[in-house]
């Protein structure tokens, strides 16, 4: 089973593989914090979300870019990927936090294509200084 690794095809393969499913798995735990449903919005139209899920979707995927660079095996991958995610949670929590003028997911489920603009972009910030801060 070692040898079969060693193939870069195999390797390609479990990592996208682990990579797809955990980011299905993420963007499930990110619906289930936010007071919205991402793809009943996104199905309707709401440009703020479709913003605001683009832009987790690029941060998760760019974490496990860099947890792909770092790791030498898939769980360490895995694990590094996780510990990216949490991250990106905890800075997502922190942005409702840091505005206390409104609430980022009710702006966003009614449409505030700035503040989904601000949440896309803060997503895909602090993915990089995760990333860049990973293994």
């Amino acid at each position: 089973m070692e040898g079969l690794f060693e193939h870069e095809i195999v390797r390609v393969a479990g990592a996208y593989s682990v990579a797809v499913l955990a980011l299905i798995v993420f963007l499930a735990i990110f619906e289930s914090v936010t007071k919205y449903k991402n793809w009943e919005e996104i199905k309707r139209g709401n440009v703020a979300v479709a913003m605001a899920t683009g832009g987790k979707i690029f941060g998760v995927a760019n974490i496990f870019r860099h947890s792909i660079e770092q790791a030498d095996t898939l769980l360490v991958m895995l694990s590094w990927g996780t510990v990216g995610f949490l991250l990106l949670l905890l800075g997502y929590f922190m942005f409702e936090f840091l505005t206390p003028s409104f609430k980022v997911d009710e702006e966003i489920k009614n449409g505030n294509k700035a503040v989904g603009f601000i949440a896309m972009v803060l997503s895909v910030g602090l993915s990089y200084v995760i990333g860049a801060s990973l293994g």
